[in-house]
């Protein structure tokens, strides 16, 4: 048997700025969760709010981080 830990995508609780939806994909990614706000601010631009939209989403369905 393997005792590999499974990464669990959670929101975290130190590395929030609104939800920690970003912190808890940025710790998932292994990269700094600037990067993913970044990112997701450009897509929320682009995609005319839907990825606002699929944020509030993530923060009601993400489990918090333990």
């Amino acid at each position: 048997m393997d005792n590999k830990e499974v990464k669990k995508l959670y929101r975290s609780r130190t590395n929030k700025m609104v939800c920690g939806v970003c912190g808890g994909f940025g710790d998932y990614l292994n990269i700094d969760a600037t990067v993913v706000r970044v990112i997701w601010a450009l897509l929320a631009f682009g995609s005319f709010g839907l990825c606002l939209l699929a944020y509030f989403i993530a923060a009601i369905i993400m489990p918090d981080e333990d």
